[in-house]
C-alpha cells in the first residue's frame, strides 16, 4: 500500500478540525496551522464556438489531390510570448511563415493569416486545418474575409494535420525552441520563407514547394484570378 503526502496532512488537519496545534506546525516546512485546499480553480476556457470538426472536412484534402487546402499552427517562442504563424499547402508543401510582431491574440492571428491568404487566388484558398488553439477564436471573420473554411482538429491529435506538424519541426533549425521569436524581422522571416521552400522534395519528384506552387499559379485557372491579387 501507498499513502501519499496529501492522504496524512489531510488526516492530520482533520483530527484537528482544520488546524493544527503549535507543536504539530512546527514540523512542517510552511510551518502553516491551516491547511490549503489543493483544488484548484478550473481556468480552461471553454470551447469555440461554432466550429467546425475535422470529421466533416472533404474526403479530398487528406487525400492531398486538390490544390487549395491548408494546415497550420503557431511556432512560438520562450514562454508563449511570441509566435510566428505556419501555414502548409497541401499539394506542394509551399509554406507560407506569417509574422506576428505585436502579439498572437485570435484578432492578430486573423488578421495577419487574412492577410497572407488575400495575395493568392480564390481557388487557392479554400480550406484551413487547424488545431482547438484559442488563437483561432476568430475562425469565422477570417472564412468571410478570405472564403477559406476552417476546420478544428480533435483535442491533443497534432497527427490530424501531419504535414504541418512535420513543417514546425522543420522549421525549428531557424526558430529554435526557448527563444524570443520577436527578434525576427518580418525580411528576415520571409528570407526563411524562401529559402525553407526551395528544398528539393522526394513527393514531388524533387520539384521544389516553390516550382510545384509555380506551376500552380500558371494554369489556366489561376491565370484568371491572378488578378484579384495584390
Amino acid at each position: 500500500m501507498w499513502i501519499s503526502p496529501e492522504t496524512i496532512y489531510q488526516g492530520l488537519y482533520v483530527h484537528t478540525r482544520g488546524t493544527l496545534k503549535r507543536e504539530l506546525a512546527g514540523y512542517l516546512r510552511t510551518g502553516r496551522f491551516r491547511r490549503r485546499s489543493q483544488r484548484r480553480a478550473a481556468t480552461r476556457p471553454g470551447p469555440i464556438p461554432d466550429m467546425v470538426m475535422i470529421a466533416d472536412r472533404p474526403a479530398e484534402v487528406a487525400e492531398r489531390v486538390v490544390p487549395g487546402h491548408w494546415e497550420g499552427d503557431l511556432i512560438c517562442g520562450a514562454e508563449n510570448k511570441s509566435a510566428i504563424g505556419t501555414l502548409v499547402e497541401l499539394t506542394t508543401s509551399l509554406t507560407l511563415l506569417v509574422p506576428l510582431p505585436g502579439g498572437h491574440t485570435a484578432p492578430q492571428v486573423q488578421a495577419a493569416i487574412t492577410n497572407v491568404f488575400a495575395r493568392l487566388p480564390q481557388h487557392l484558398r479554400l480550406s484551413l486545418t487547424w488545431d482547438q488553439g484559442r488563437e483561432m477564436s476568430a475562425h469565422q471573420a477570417l472564412t468571410r474575409a478570405t472564403g477559406a473554411q476552417v476546420y478544428f482538429c480533435d483535442p491533443h491529435s497534432p497527427w490530424q494535420r501531419p504535414t504541418n506538424e512535420n513543417t514546425n519541426g522543420l522549421l525549428r533549425q531557424y526558430f529554435p525552441k526557448g527563444t524570443d521569436l520577436s527578434v525576427h524581422t518580418p525580411e528576415h522571416i520571409a528570407a526563411v520563407q524562401a529559402e525553407f521552400n526551395d528544398r528539393p522534395r522526394k513527393r514531388l519528384g524533387y520539384k521544389t514547394p516553390s516550382e510545384a506552387f509555380t506551376e500552380l499559379l500558371s494554369t489556366p485557372q489561376t491565370t484568371s484570378s491572378v488578378a484579384m491579387t495584390p
